[in-house]
């Protein structure tokens, strides 16, 4: 694996060993930040399964202002530090170990935004619609943040009224959706 464009191009990263950990094909990434070019610089990033960090650290290449990776997997920790290591992105970057519901938690305590998140949970982990109304409800997000969420065809995304979908994408068996958040677009029930 390597960053395709930005400041660390060219650069080589590692993931994680075994299947826990599914990093994001390079050519599957290049598309997504050719989506993505007007929404990264200067973006705060949240990538909330990082596995190898590939997503945000590919992200803080192409000019995002900062990125947290959450990972609760002690291999992709590590792998995730010696990637900013090798990517000399200290300055820019948070690791934080932690399962995603405690994540957010502590992020809501130190009252972080984020304008661009990924969401690439587990294969077995379908439903990422509760991790974006939990994210939203904690105000984690800045109004139009952008959250892409990685999955298989057949756990489609279903997030709250406050998520517009923006695009959606697929390679094989990989299927990305672009969700707007709204804050003001929830129906009140």
């Amino acid at each position: 694996m390597r960053i395709i464009a930005g400041e660390a191009r060219g650069r080589s990263i590692v993931a994680p060993k075994g299947m826990d950990t599914r990093p994001t094909q390079d050519h599957v990434r290049e598309s997504l930040f050719n989506i993505l070019m007007h929404d990264t610089p200067d973006a705060a990033v949240l990538d909330l399964f990082a596995g190898s960090g590939a997503l945000a650290l590919e992200a803080v290449s192409r000019g995002a202002a900062e990125a947290t990776l959450v990972d609760h997997n002690p291999q992709a920790i590590a792998c995730i530090n010696r990637n900013v290591e090798t990517l000399r992105m200290h300055a820019h970057v948070t690791v934080m170990r932690s399962d995603w519901q405690t994540a957010l938690e502590r992020l809501k305590q130190e009252g972080k935004k984020f304008s661009l998140v990924f969401l690439d949970p587990p294969y077995l982990m379908r439903d990422t619609g509760l991790i974006c109304t939990r994210m939203a409800d904690a105000g984690l997000l800045k109004e139009d943040a952008l959250v892409v969420i990685e999955h298989r065809s057949d756990a489609k995304p279903e997030p709250d009224q406050r998520f517009i979908e923006r695009d959606r994408r697929r390679y094989g068996d990989t299927h990305i959706h672009f969700f707007a958040f709204q804050e003001g677009a929830r129906e009140d029930v």
